[in-house]
């Protein structure tokens, strides 16, 4: 009797429960030049432009929700500036960021886009899809590294041997690191753990999931447990990972041209004119080496708020000749 109703009991709240919400797993453009994907982008049934909200409960922080809906605290920060991270109050509309410009690297392995806290994951098993996940990256005395490497060794339940630098820096704050940290729930590489070719560093589950999505470990890449115990099976040691540092991402979709703008990775983020000059070349880069008519307002504001909202600044003309 006592089974059947914690059966009745998982179906009601299976029942109530939100659903998922924003996917992890998302179709790639029909056009290989096109590098925006988002909810129901693939078949034309949801745009860019049309903002996603859902209503925040009593009990619910922002960084609650942001780890309902597949997203990082200083994304879903940025994307609702005005509402309080801690008590974003019963009925409060948060906006969900739906959308998003897949980074300039090869679409294989795993590409990790620093400035965005976000890791992409394209399994080449011929489904067409990319996976992502929000992430949380090193701070800016243990800065995480750019450039390829591969997922070297992978472990579940794995121990942790703290460095003596990370001894030291815990020591110094009264709290004594052991040589090393049992499995378990109290480990901080959580119960997956992809060590990776650079010596010292990984990509792993963590205790502090309200970290995900800032800059707050020693170098490592840190995700949610839910997230890497569905990505931990499907990635192969020796798989290709592209770390990279883009905080300006430009890209089509079908024929309307993209911009995204994340927070540098610095202490002084560059001046507005250095982002403008760099947001151009990129801009020319993707229109075959010309500069297009472009909406300098939409570049402007996307320059200036630097939210990671992908912002349409370019329409080929081709577009609106084909639509009338």
């Amino acid at each position: 009797m006592a089974s059947k109703r914690i059966n009745f009991f998982l179906i009601v709240l299976s029942l109530i429960a939100p659903q998922a919400i924003v996917a992890a797993d998302f179709r790639l453009p029909e056009n290989p030049g096109d590098s925006l994907i988002g909810d129901k982008m693939s078949s034309g049934q949801s745009h860019p432009d049309e903002h996603f909200y859902t209503t925040a409960k009593e009990e619910d922080t922002l960084l609650d929700i942001a780890r309902q809906f597949n997203l990082g605290q200083t994304e879903i920060i940025l994307a609702n500036p005005t509402v309080d991270r801690w008590l974003p109050k019963e009925g409060t509309r948060v906006r969900i960021p739906n959308a998003r410009l897949l980074p300039n690297a090869p679409r294989k392995g795993v590409v990790i886009n620093l400035p965005e806290y976000r890791m992409y994951y394209y399994s080449g098993d011929g489904s067409n899809t990319v996976t992502t996940h929000p992430i949380s990256i090193g701070r800016l005395d243990w800065k995480t590294p750019l450039g390829k490497t591969r997922i070297a060794t992978k472990t579940r339940n794995p121990t942790w041997t703290p460095p003596e630098s990370i001894k030291r820096e815990h020591a110094e704050r009264g709290d004594f690191l052991p040589n090393v940290v049992p499995a378990g729930p109290d480990n901080p590489l959580g119960l997956y753990a992809m060590r990776l070719g650079v010596p010292g560093y990984l990509i792993h589950s963590t205790n502090k999931p309200f970290g995900v999505g800032m800059s707050v470990t020693h170098g490592c890449i840190r995700m949610y447990p839910e997230d890497i115990e569905k990505l931990f099976p499907r990635v192969s040691v020796g798989t290709d990972v592209y770390i990279v540092n883009q905080p300006i991402k430009v890209g089509w979709y079908k024929n309307t041209l993209y911009v995204e703008i994340h927070q540098t990775l610095t202490d002084e983020p560059a001046p507005y004119k250095t982002k403008l000059e760099q947001a151009l070349d990129l801009i020319i880069k993707a229109n075959n080496q010309e500069l297009p008519v472009i909406n300098g307002a939409a570049l402007k504001g996307a320059l200036e708020r630097r939210d990671g909202r992908p912002v349409a600044i370019y329409t080929r003309l081709q577009d609106l000749t084909a639509s009338q």
